[in-house]
């Protein structure tokens, strides 16, 4: 399954998110700190989905109440 996600109070504008068998197979976020995210999606792929979001759940940007990590869990949440 693949979904899109456009996500809210980050830099970001959009994230592709694909999941197989309860599994991240892979990760695409358009705009925001490319290295990190680029970073983040390759840490993430592979993992099951109910892990990746228990991670990054919760991660917080500077004085925002979310973060580009926060969001990608939000956008695996639509997985589960």
């Amino acid at each position: 399954m693949t979904i899109t996600y456009q996500p809210k109070g980050v830099c970001s504008r959009l994230m592709r998110v694909e999941a197989e068998d309860g599994i991240v197979k892979s990760v695409e976020v358009v705009g925001g700190c490319n290295g990190n995210l680029q970073g983040i999606s390759r840490l993430v792929e592979g993992m099951p989905v109910e892990e990746a979001i228990s991670r990054m759940e919760g991660i917080r940007c500077g004085m925002k109440e979310t973060s580009c990590p926060d969001q990608l869990a939000q956008a695996l949440k639509q997985l589960t």
